[in-house]
């Protein structure tokens, strides 16, 4: 996890290259289901309220659909559906969280759900285990480490596997046509409960490594 950080701050001060090896001991916590999860704080890049998501045809199931940010398409990942397959009840806390990721043709802007953004907490290295090889709810695969925090673990994700550009794009193509990704197509507005549903209005909540930016 170094050798990156390395490289991005070869022509940085001292002073520099501490605030971001200290940044990047820095994660973001969330719950999901009865779970608490992070992610590196540098990987990402806005929070959210939920808001309403235009669903697209011939995705896999986990995707469901994608959010405007500003101009841009985002597409919304239901992070517990990725997990176990058990779709998520959208909630009054309910958050999507804008994540960046690294794919074949570089990086890009994916979105999850998750049911409450706890707080940016600070998990040196050495306060890391590797992840088990069992026993886990979710891939192996999906976790990077298992974050001791106060007297708990948190689960670590490896984000670029479980948000895993490449892997979409072929569960996209698995089992449709050429015409799965043909334009124009009548998109579809996700209506959750409404008395689960918070107000339309949307708040954006910048996070520390937006600041840099």
């Amino acid at each position: 996890m170094t050798l990156p950080i390395e490289k991005a701050t070869a022509d940085l001060t001292p002073q520099q290259k501490q605030d971001v090896s200290e940044e990047a001991n820095q994660y973001l916590t969330f719950r999901l289901r009865d779970e608490m999860y992070a992610i590196g704080i540098l990987r990402t890049k806005e929070i959210l309220e939920y808001r309403p998501i235009t669903q697209v045809p011939m995705m896999p199931d986990f995707v469901h659909g994608v959010i405007n940010l500003r101009g841009a398409v985002v597409p919304v990942i239901d992070l517990a559906m990725r997990f176990d397959g058990a779709r998520t009840k959208i909630r009054k806390r309910s958050c999507i969280v804008i994540v960046e990721v690294e794919g074949n043709n570089g990086r890009q802007d994916i979105s999850i759900i998750v049911d409450e953004v706890s707080e940016v907490v600070s998990i040196p290295a050495e306060e890391i285990e590797p992840s088990p090889s069992f026993g886990t709810r979710i891939r192996t695969d999906f976790i990077a480490g298992m974050g001791k925090l106060e007297g708990d673990f948190v689960i670590i994700l490896a984000v670029d596997n479980v948000l895993s550009v490449d892997e979409l794009s072929r569960l996209e193509g698995s089992g449709n046509d050429a015409h799965a990704k043909a334009l124009p197509f009548e998109p579809k507005t996700q209506s959750p409960d409404d008395e689960d549903q918070p107000d339309s209005d949307t708040m954006h909540i910048e996070t520390d490594s937006d600041t840099d930016q």
